[in-house]
């Protein structure tokens, strides 16, 4: 019996060494710093508006507790067996972003459908979308990537992409749609689509954003806005000047951490789209910066475990969320200081969003599983 303990407890051991410790450490801690900064952006507004300054961080540990529980499901469970998955995966991802748009069943918040009422809590069915996504696309691309290099063979997943793209417009929301858009573009150039079509491809996307910009007064405001922001301080260029204050506030060292002024109300939206300005208002460059770093180092490890996956489904799977993470980081981080026009979109792991840190972890949970089973693989070939 005790030898049957011993070879339990080596065995539990040796998984343990195979899973990315400091990718799993890193998740944690971002995860950690994301409630403590939630509560700092969000206590006064919280105080306000609900009666407890905890409000928002109570639902931020809540998001984080289930995002933990679904990383480790998804470390645990075989990634190939969302290859046979994808097609499930990508119906249900579209059928979610349909019912968003059916009035009584998705919710309307600030003018756009995002949010399914499940009544224990709100779905934001566009971030189970880029997830399911960048699955289909690696389920895709392993199984043709003789062809990806020609126009048959990335054509049929860029319709796909193009299908929820549309969808999550409907919305609307053009930051996610963005967000989506470089995604495929990120996981078909990996797959081997080659730059000619690339160019072909941007070209027209580029000609519809402009479109998509000129139609809707409020997007072309927001463009004019963030040309220039103090032609109408105190409308559309309003958030965009708060968040230069903030950050322009913070310094080298910043006002110290919860000494944050633009939370009281100047800043909207504080604890979510633009928590990095209260970052760098209350920890300075160096804290955001600190930040920075944490999220290169976890897309260098995604990878890294992409690099040396199993297979090219384990490959694209990691390669994917690698972009994912990074497109949306990037993103996040050029709206609040100023480099791209107002957009919202959440800062991955820290900003306020359940739906966000459930689907994001378990797409660091189903990289986990890559790396988990490509060091199987090679102890049973050795």
């Amino acid at each position: 019996m005790n030898g049957k303990s011993d070879f339990l407890f080596r065995e539990r051991t040796d998984r343990l060494r195979e899973i990315d410790i400091p990718l799993a450490v890193v998740t944690v801690l971002m995860l950690a710093f994301g409630v403590v900064m939630v509560y700092s952006a969000s206590s006064y507004n919280a105080e306000l508006n609900y009666g407890n300054e905890f409000f928002f961080m109570i639902k931020q540990i809540i998001g984080c507790v289930g995002g933990l529980v679904s990383m480790t499901a998804l470390t645990k469970l075989d990634y190939r067996r969302l290859h046979k998955l994808r097609f499930v995966l990508i119906i249900l991802s579209a059928v979610l972003l349909a019912l968003v748009l059916i009035p009584g069943v998705g919710m309307e918040n600030y003018g756009a459908r995002r949010w399914l009422n499940l009544g224990f809590m709100t779905l934001q069915s566009s971030e189970v979308a880029k997830i399911c996504f960048v699955i289909y696309a690696a389920a895709y691309m392993s199984k043709n990537y003789g062809k990806m290099t020609a126009v048959r063979g990335w054509l049929p997943l860029a319709a796909v992409g193009c299908v929820l793209c549309v969808l999550i417009m409907l919305e609307p929301s053009m930051s996610v749609t963005m967000c989506v858009v470089f995604v495929m573009l990120t996981m078909l150039i990996m797959g081997g689509m080659r730059i000619m079509h690339l160019i072909f491809v941007l070209v027209p996307l580029a000609a519809l954003a402009v479109i998509l910009i000129l139609i809707e007064p409020y997007r072309l405001a927001r463009l004019l806005a963030f040309l220039d922001p103090w032609s109408s301080p105190l409308e559309e260029g309003y958030q965009l000047l708060q968040s230069y204050y903030g950050l322009g506030a913070g310094g080298l060292f910043g006002v110290g951490l919860f000494n944050s002024r633009q939370k009281y109300l100047f800043l909207p939206f504080a604890e979510s789209d633009f928590i990095f300005s209260v970052i760098g208002e209350e920890l300075g460059l160096i804290g955001c910066a600190l930040v920075m770093l944490g999220f290169a180092f976890m897309i260098y490890r995604l990878i890294r475990i992409a690099k040396n996956a199993a297979d090219r489904f384990g490959c694209y799977l990691s390669g994917g969320m690698a972009a994912l993470i990074g497109i949306q980081v990037a993103i996040n981080i050029a709206v609040v200081s100023g480099c791209i026009p107002p957009t919202g979109i959440p800062l991955p792991f820290i900003s306020s969003g359940s739906s966000a840190l459930v689907a994001f972890c378990g797409g660091i949970g189903i990289c986990q599983s890559v790396r988990l089973r490509s060091h199987v693989s090679v102890r049973a070939v050795l």
